[in-house]
């Protein structure tokens, strides 16, 4: 048993994920901040909308469109998130398999 053991390449796919890892934290805090930001000022822009509204009509047409453009701003952030988490798990997979070869 005088064969060496090589640490070197667990070690590196450690530090790699690691790297990857704090990546990742930090492009999910800027994709928060975003969709924070983007809600608020959806909000603050539906509830001037809504202070103009006279007529019943008006008022169930508005709930419709802000609930629609509520809908679809809620979607595309969730697909920036998705399209986050595919992307990272790619890079993971990607640098565990170059480890292990």
């Amino acid at each position: 048993m005088s064969a060496k053991t090589d640490f070197q390449n667990p070690i590196e796919a450690v530090q790699a994920l690691m790297a990857i890892q704090a990546q990742t934290i930090g492009k999910s805090i800027e994709l928060q901040k975003k969709a924070g930001e983007e809600l608020m000022a959806f909000f603050q822009t539906e509830a001037q909308k809504a202070a103009k509204l006279k007529t019943p009509e008006e008022l169930v047409r508005f709930n419709v469109d802000a609930n629609t453009a509520l809908f679809k701003l809620l979607q595309a952030q969730g697909e920036a998130f998705t399209a986050l988490a595919t992307e990272v798990g790619q890079t993971a997979m990607a640098k565990f398999q170059a480890a292990g070869k």
